[in-house]
């Protein structure tokens, strides 16, 4: 007989555990069979954002923009089965960042569009061991970039971290295979993939004697440019995190104690290409390199916590690399620190600090950003109201201030 229950066990912990909701167990599992071996689980969760900036730029026409503005930051529904102990699949789709700008009369605009972000199927080779393919999630480089967006403990995700969204594969997820597990307290994760050739580039052709540009795969061709592999691999110090499923929890609030060590890497042979001054076209090895550590414990017995989070980040998208102010050639040092104020109720305030600093080769100059803000728990993660203030400031042009209040609930 099938039963539809609510589930707390040991296997979910990748996902329920770091969520801190005194309300909320495991979340929506169905049971195919009795025991509960066999089954689905869905999850659904958005995050809708109102934010003001007074410094937009005017807009196509010309005119100014408003201030205050609405954005349904995402909208995303998971769902991964197991039917038995050594099979796991999953699916996960949704959209992200629909605003007035993107959406259309009828809903049939791109950024209207549901699309997969993950499809994957993983096979067990042993008790702590497995090996996967599809459209995956087992990243490389350092946690931000493995980070999941339920329980990120900022705002969202320092945006850099996520270092190759858009150039080499779709929304942060590759196709391809990986392998993960763990021996004793050292886990890891690698993997090799094929890269994108429709990307952020793909109508860019380099310039001669210029920059680099990201089109390895469609100018140079699969054989030279066509594969990635990526790695990540962390000590735990403390207690030992779920690698049930690929993303990382931000914040567990004080529900555990947790401090990690971790390095990584993405290497994507040819991914650049170079254009001489005749024209002749080169490739440029694309090379990522990271090393992070993340604190996470409860102080005190009154509910106090403190998450605390350390990157630095290379970066080697070839020569004079740049797109926009997210993706250059140079190096990151990132971190946050945030703080549950202890108070024995169930609502908890998480007041936070960020900042990170990057080096940029093409201008010889930096960009810096900070951010302060708090988290409103109303029950862990599951219902929470985040209040960020960021600034961001490139190089040598004016700061760019921005006030965001974001609505989450995860279900």
């Amino acid at each position: 007989m099938k039963k539809l229950t609510l589930f707390a066990g040991l296997i979910f912990s990748a996902l329920t555990f770091g969520q801190g909701s005194p309300d909320y167990g495991g979340g929506l599992k169905v049971n195919i069979n009795e025991d509960g071996s066999k089954y689905f689980r869905i999850i659904s969760w958005a995050q809708f954002w109102a934010q003001h900036n007074s410094d937009r730029p005017l807009d196509a026409n010309g005119n100014e923009q408003a201030d205050l503005n609405f954005n349904l930051r995402r909208a995303r529904v998971l769902m991964y089965a197991q039917v038995s102990k050594d099979f796991l699949i999953l699916t996960h789709f949704g959209l992200n960042s629909l605003n007035s700008g993107n959406m259309t009369p009828t809903g049939t605009g791109d950024a209207s569009q549901l699309f997969f972000h993950d499809v994957w199927a993983q096979y067990s080779l042993g008790k702590n061991h497995a090996i996967g393919g599809g459209l995956h999630y087992w990243n490389g480089i350092s946690r931000l970039n493995n980070q999941s967006t339920l329980n990120i403990m900022t705002l969202d995700n320092q945006r850099q971290a996520w270092a190759t969204l858009g150039l080499s594969d779709q929304f942060a997820r590759h196709l391809g295979i990986y392998l993960k597990g763990s021996l004793g307290k050292l886990q890891y994760r690698v993997s090799i993939n094929e890269a994108e050739s429709n990307n952020l580039q793909a109508a860019v052709v380099p310039v001669n004697g210029g920059a680099a540009t990201y089109t390895g795969r469609r100018l140079l061709g699969s054989k030279e440019a066509g594969k990635t592999y990526a790695g990540y691999f962390e000590y735990n110090f403390l207690d030992t995190e779920s690698n049930f499923l690929p993303y990382k929890v931000g914040s567990y609030i004080g529900t555990k104690k947790v401090f990690n060590v971790g390095a990584g890497f993405f290497l994507h042979p040819n991914g650049s290409v170079l254009a001489d001054g005749l024209g002749n076209l080169s490739g440029e090895d694309v090379s990522i390199f990271a090393v992070d550590a993340f604190y996470d414990a409860p102080i005190g017995k009154n509910g106090g916590a403190i998450t605390a989070y350390a990157l630095y980040q290379n970066n080697d998208y070839g020569k004079d690399f740049t797109l926009g102010t997210t993706y250059e050639t140079g190096s990151m040092i990132h971190g946050h620190l945030g703080y549950v104020l202890p108070v024995k109720t169930k609502t908890k305030f998480q007041p936070y600090l960020s900042f990170d600093s990057r080096k940029i080769d093409a201008i010889d100059d930096n960009a810096s950003q900070f951010g302060i803000g708090t988290n409103l728990y109303l029950s862990g993660h599951n219902s929470k109201l985040t209040l960020e203030y960021q600034s961001l400031k490139y190089a040598n042009s004016d700061a760019v201030n921005t006030i965001t209040l974001q609505a989450m609930i995860y279900l």
